[in-house]
């Protein structure tokens, strides 16, 4: 008759049940929650979803996860919050959105006109839609190939814009996080 394994064993011979699998999921879980445990104060968190929007924001479709990490990190917020918020941008969203901006550039730095900008995203949206999500590059490679008469503008607006959005939705998270934390604390008394 077999004996069962106990949790050290599974652990001390590297043999679980599930095999392979399981020794590979279990280091992620940790990280994960790590992450999600650092910097999860209500305003943390505000703070990642609005440095995630600002991202997102900007005209740097294919890095912007990367830079919502390394921003984050640097004003210490919390990280998933703002790699969450940037898939605001997507390719769905990308030519409103950056249509948008630039418009909104345009009125301080010109430029063609909004029309041809427009079909110039919609161009590049459709070219990303042919690339695998993890090709990075090619698609920071396709937002690099805009003219630079395009460019200008688009900064502009994409910080003007930004910074808007990512004010307004600090606000919000933040007071949808209080109200949420306020019940959680009202629950737990009762």
């Amino acid at each position: 008759m077999k004996q069962p394994i106990s949790q050290k064993q599974r652990s001390a011979d590297g043999e679980a049940p599930t095999g392979r699998r399981r020794r590979i999921v279990i280091p992620f879980r940790a990280v994960f929650k790590w992450l999600v445990r650092l910097r999860r104060s209500p305003r943390a968190v505000a703070g990642g979803f609005a440095v995630g929007t600002f991202i997102a924001f900007t005209p740097t479709f294919g890095v912007q996860i990367f830079l919502a990490i390394f921003l984050a990190t640097l004003i210490n917020v919390n990280r998933p919050a703002a790699v969450v918020a940037v898939w605001i941008t997507n390719v769905a969203t990308l030519v409103p959105i950056y249509t948008f901006n630039y418009w909104i550039g345009s009125l301080i730095w010109p430029g063609p006109p909004v029309a041809e900008v427009y079909r110039t995203f919609g161009t590049m949206a459709a070219n990303l839609l042919k690339l695998d999500i993890w090709d990075f590059l090619e698609q920071f490679e396709i937002m690099r190939s805009l003219s630079t008469a395009i460019v200008a503008p688009l900064f502009i607006g994409s910080f003007i814009a930004g910074s808007i959005a990512a004010l307004l939705t600090y606000i919000v998270s933040l007071k949808i996080l209080g109200k949420f934390l306020k019940k959680r604390r009202e629950k737990r008394v009762l």
